[in-house]
């Protein structure tokens, strides 16, 4: 054998040899590890539905996703259980028998469904780094590094949220008036516009206009990520340039180089102004990171968060005229301050028996980072958890035999005297990992609600479909149509 051909030979065989130890890690991670995984949680008497090979459960719960349950306006069952009937199959595996824990996969990643309440309790409370964000959602939405609302309240002060509903207001009366008296409004864009103009300005100071523009396209990049939101556990399925991955990646791109100017001119500016933007811009990835961060948890939510609230009190006559009243009386007419909205008791279980029905994100998500214990539940590393809050927020054994039924009343002793274990009313999660901007979206739903209250009364118009649908926010497929009338 001569010189060249053996070293040849040994080159071919270390390739050999790496190839076939692609292959065996491959094998490991796709088929061995995940059947590993679902082995430990079997042995628990933890089940879910049968997987298949690389795509586990995807395509069964695409199908519960695509079954939305379509309830007209005079559909004498109460509006808010066509959401039961919406997400009834994805809350429990595609399994006929309700489950508090089970099991399915997201292609390869194992993920807990956990609606049991004790165990949900420690969950969201539990302060161990064996617990944390899960994988997937690390690139996509960058670390949580959000500011306190102490400073999102210094910086967007009540007259800007005021500034944003009257500019709100005065678009609803012009269409009043072409309308001859009564609009028959789709008030999902609205809501949206409204949101995104408050967190524009608190963001982006005097140079909101630019904000609006990025958020318009982080909203598309939202649209993006959730057309692709269940392939995240296919192995690799992130990094290919297949359609909607290349779609993000330009949005991602467009987002960042936008975020980016607006902070160079500010750095190149004598400005005193404080706002959000002054506040972080020492870091650039800081900047672009919490501008995601606030999209998700303080534009979107709120908006979807106002446009169901709208809709509870176009349905419910007898609230409506009732927190109406008490809007009234305690403003006198004059624009509402902090010490108003904090007498406003009917607006504000009104709201909080909104976001128990309709609130905005669905499922809270975690990943063991480490084996942990939760209760009598093993859940080993690598394994994903999630608690359907919709389940636990109509829970009739926790919230009584009118858990589906919109009934403010339930919070007149607050939410410890609202249903049997407050530890599962989450609509802005609970514990450790709360979300900092609860208190921002209170204040605005407070104003926006008690100012459209003020000026318009709402029905339901004929051409409203009840047509909830879970993407990475519960939203209305056919929109909110509501009859608007000035008072």
């Amino acid at each position: 054998m001569g010189f060249t051909e053996y070293y040849v030979n040994i080159f071919v065989s270390l390739v050999l040899f790496a190839f076939l130890g692609l292959i065996l890690n491959l094998f490991h991670e796709l088929v061995v590890k995940p059947m590993k995984l679902q082995a430990i949680l079997l042995k628990q008497g933890i089940k879910g539905p049968p997987l298949s090979l690389l795509i586990g459960n995807i395509r069964e719960i695409k199908k519960a996703q695509s079954s939305i349950v379509k309830v007209p306006s005079t559909h004498p069952l109460p509006l808010t259980t066509a959401v039961h009937y919406s997400f009834h199959s994805l809350s429990n595996g595609g399994n006929n028998m309700v489950c508090q824990v089970f099991v399915f996969s997201l292609g390869t990643t194992q993920t807990l469904l956990v609606n049991q309440p004790d165990a949900v309790k420690e969950i969201t409370t539990c302060m161990s780094l064996a617990l944390g964000k899960p994988s997937y959602q690390q690139k996509d939405r960058g670390p949580l590094k959000i500011l306190s609302p102490e400073l999102y309240m210094d910086n967007v002060r009540m007259n800007l949220i005021v500034e944003s509903t009257f500019t709100l207001v005065d678009s609803w009366k012009t269409r009043i008036e072409v309308d001859s008296g009564i609009a028959d409004i789709k008030i999902d864009e609205y809501m949206r516009s409204f949101s995104g103009d408050v967190i524009s300005r608190a963001c982006f100071g005097s140079n909101y206009c630019k904000g609006e523009e990025i958020f318009l396209k982080l909203r598309a990049l939202r649209e993006a990520m959730s057309k692709k939101g269940l392939s995240t556990g296919v192995p690799r399925m992130r990094y290919l340039p297949i359609k909607s991955n290349r779609e993000a990646w330009e949005l991602e791109k467009e987002v960042r180089d936008l975020i980016l100017h607006v902070v160079k001119e500010r750095k190149g500016a004598a400005t005193y102004e404080k706002d959000f933007l002054q506040m972080v811009s020492r870091s650039h990835r800081f900047v672009v990171d919490n501008c995601k961060n606030i999209y998700l948890a303080g534009y979107e939510t709120t908006a979807v968060s106002a446009t169901w609230c709208l809709m509870l009190l176009a349905a419910n006559q007898e609230w409506q005229d009732n927190v109406r009243t008490e809007v009234v009386e305690i403003c006198r007419a004059r624009t509402p301050d902090a010490g108003m909205l904090r007498k406003m008791k009917l607006l504000t279980k009104v709201i909080q028996e909104s976001l128990r029905l309709y609130l905005p994100v669905a499922v809270v998500s975690r990943e063991a980072l480490e084996d942990i214990k939760f209760g009598e539940i093993f859940v080993p590393k690598g394994v994903n958890i999630w608690m359907m809050v919709l389940a636990l927020h109509t829970d009739p054994e926790i919230w009584g035999e009118d858990a589906y039924r919109f009934n403010p009343d339930r919070f007149s002793n607050g939410i410890k005297g609202a249903c049997k274990l407050p530890q599962v009313y989450m609509p802005f999660g609970v514990g450790p990992r709360v979300c900092l901007g609860q208190n921002l979206a209170m204040v605005e739903l407070k104003l926006l609600m008690s100012l459209l209250l003020s000026n318009f009364s709402f029905s339901l118009s004929p051409n409203y479909t009840h047509s909830p649908v879970l993407r990475l926010v519960i939203e209305r497929e056919n929109g909110v149509h509501i009859l608007v009338k000035k008072l």
